[in-house]
């Protein structure tokens, strides 16, 4: 089902090339990150869905390299991922999150990618439900796990920004740019990672004031 944020901003035709070569980039950098996490130390059913989850990126990846024409750039070293579970899930939760916002723009232009959105959901929601696991089961690990949030939080806004940099996308880049803080802000706050008090202070950051990714 599609979000009423998706619903309420309409796309135009013109913006799906730079949301397809967005997708390309993005499921490389997923690829790769799941690819870095399974060498690190995390729950042995966390492991085997790592692995499922390698297949699906690896599979979205070769799908948006046949339409766009192209594979991505190649990275000589996997990149550098937390190595502490708590701290860990919250960084895949994180880019999961902003996956899944990105299929469902993209799925407005492109129906037919519906699965991929799916795809993207299943992943999410299997994150969502460790970090709830982590919240529940461990003060120290929770208070890891929040501190490691509110830090991912505070450099999100410049990679929104660099993922909507696309000149098409500069009349919608503001509202698209609300929406998807706003949505991931939302699953922030409802699993328990944010308290009251952490989004309105960490959403006032401006994207040129935060590192690249």
């Amino acid at each position: 089902m599609m979000s009423d944020t998706a619903m309420s901003i309409r796309l135009p035709q013109e913006c799906e090339p730079a949301l397809l070569e967005q997708f390309l980039k993005a499921e490389a950098m997923a690829l790769w990150a799941v690819r870095s996490a399974q060498l690190q130390q995390v729950p042995p059913h966390v492991s085997t869905f790592l692995r499922q989850h390698e297949e699906d990126e690896q599979q979205h990846l070769a799908q948006f390299e046949t339409m766009i024409g192209r594979p991505p750039l190649e990275r000589e070293r996997l990149p550098t991922v937390p190595r502490q579970w708590p701290v860990l899930a919250v960084h895949l939760y994180g880019y999961e999150s902003l996956g899944l916002e990105f299929a469902t723009w993209l799925v407005t232009l492109r129906p037919d990618l519906a699965s991929i959105r799916e795809d993207e959901l299943v992943h999410v929601e299997f994150f969502e439900r460790e970090i709830l696991r982590i919240l529940k089961n461990d003060v120290v690990a929770a208070e890891q796990a929040r501190v490691s949030a509110r830090a991912w939080w505070r450099k999100l806004p410049s990679t929104v920004h660099r993922y909507l940099a696309a000149a098409v996308l500069a009349p919608y880049r503001e509202a698209l740019t609300d929406r998807i803080l706003a949505a991931i802000e939302r699953r922030f706050g409802q699993t328990g990672l944010f308290q009251s008090r952490d989004a309105t202070t960490e959403t006032s950051i401006k994207p040129d004031q935060e590192e690249g990714r």
